[in-house]
């Protein structure tokens, strides 16, 4: 996207709403694209929940001369409890209706969500009020199905959606078949932007003493699989080799991870905490071990492979679609121990090819996500205006 406003296009008014609860990878495209598009003087809203307020893209919104409202300050005191997410879930909808009765009209309000009809609510408070929407999703899962008791409103959500946006091809397809119901021509795959430099050069951590594998994510096994991963390790082979393994993350699940890991006996095993520093971990770490049972597609992958490093993973979500197994990387056939276990053998017996085979990595990934993601995906949401602006016989932008 043109870091200046074009003078053939016109300035726009957009809402952007996060029904997530907690802030992690799957706010990222929606804050930054939100972000680009104030820096290129359009008027922008974001409307979240209050914690998200102090994340880095959020002030570079206000930055920029966007404005954020919290939906329901008052719940920030629960924090990430059971109650908080029961209450947010029955009550967004009502203070979304009251959010933008008191805002100007926008030309798009572009909605976040976590899953593939976790926020289908949202939309449809847009639908009755007449308000042209988007929907990002972010995620989807075989395990995972929309209920019976909410598919019609589910159904109603994408086929009012002026857009709706996939991070993987997978998840398209997936929610696709089970909803019953083609997206597509009005859906499409677009990338989540990453936390490391495209540019920099491309360095290798020593290897004396031992090999050095990350599992990066959030500490929640359900999606993540972090318990695989532990299993796979206890077996002896894997204990008399020279491997070690950080697992990066927080999560409600961390001690009871950090117990199963101990009752094990892994002793090359640790646990470092939220990383703050993606390149700092790829200093000390020679590849990337992804056990997940269900992502979109992760950030963390395409951070590894921009860095140079080789992952290890599931066949799960999007993962296949940028890793080629035994050329780039390795690929998991399921999110088993034995598949798991298998990815881990061939990729031990080629360790002498792990430099090289991440650094064909990082020339792949660089064929497959642009540069600049959010600004590519802000330009995405102005020429869906666009469109729509010429259908309806407006000026063209």
């Amino acid at each position: 996207m043109s870091r200046h406003q074009s003078p053939s296009r016109r300035r726009r008014r957009l809402v952007f709403v996060s029904h997530n609860p907690v802030w992690g990878g799957s706010e990222e495209l929606w804050s930054a694209a939100a972000a680009e598009l104030a820096e290129c003087g359009h008027e922008v809203v974001a409307v979240t929940f209050p914690a998200f307020h102090d994340a880095l893209p959020i002030k570079r919104l206000k930055a920029a001369g966007g404005r954020v409202h919290a939906l329901y300050e008052w719940l920030s005191a629960l924090g990430n409890s059971r109650l908080m997410r029961f209450l947010a879930g029955r009550i967004q909808p009502g203070l979304l209706r009251l959010r933008l009765a008191t805002l100007p009209r926008p030309d798009l309000v572009v909605i976040s969500q976590g899953t593939n009809f976790g926020a289908h609510q949202l939309a449809n408070v847009c639908a009755a009020l007449g308000l042209p929407y988007a929907l990002i999703t972010q995620k989807a899962q075989e395990a995972v199905w929309v209920p019976d008791t909410v598919l019609d409103s589910v159904r109603r959500a994408y086929a009012g959606a002026a857009w709706s946006y996939f991070v993987s091809r997978h998840n398209l397809r997936l929610t696709e078949e089970q909803l019953g119901q083609s997206l597509r021509p009005k859906a499409s795959v677009v990338c989540n932007p990453f936390l490391t430099s495209w540019d920099a050069p491309l360095t290798w951590p020593e290897e004396a003493g031992a090999y050095r594998l990350a599992c990066i994510g959030r500490l929640y096994p359900f999606d993540k699989g972090q318990d695989l991963l532990l299993r796979v390790l206890a077996a002896p082979k894997w204990q008399a080799r020279p491997l070690a393994v950080t697992l990066y993350g927080e999560g409600t699940y961390r001690q009871g991870l950090e117990g199963m890991a101990r009752h094990l006996g892994l002793a090359s095993v640790r646990f470092a905490g939220f990383a703050t520093d993606v390149d700092a971990v790829w200093a000390s770490h020679h590849g990337l071990v992804l056990p997940s049972r269900a992502e979109g597609l992760p950030l963390v992958l395409v951070e590894a492979m921009l860095r140079g490093r080789f992952p290890i993973v599931t066949d799960v979500a999007g993962n296949a679609e940028v890793v080629t197994d035994d050329q780039t990387g390795f690929v998991a056939a399921a999110a088993t121990e034995a598949a798991l276990d298998e990815a881990l053998e061939r990729a031990w017996v080629r360790r002498a090819e792990w430099r090289t085979m991440g650094q064909a990595a990082a020339a792949s990934i660089r064929t497959l996500v642009p540069k600049n993601p959010a600004a590519v995906f802000g330009d995405e949401l102005l020429r869906l205006l666009d469109a729509d602006s010429q259908t309806k016989g407006g000026v063209p932008l």
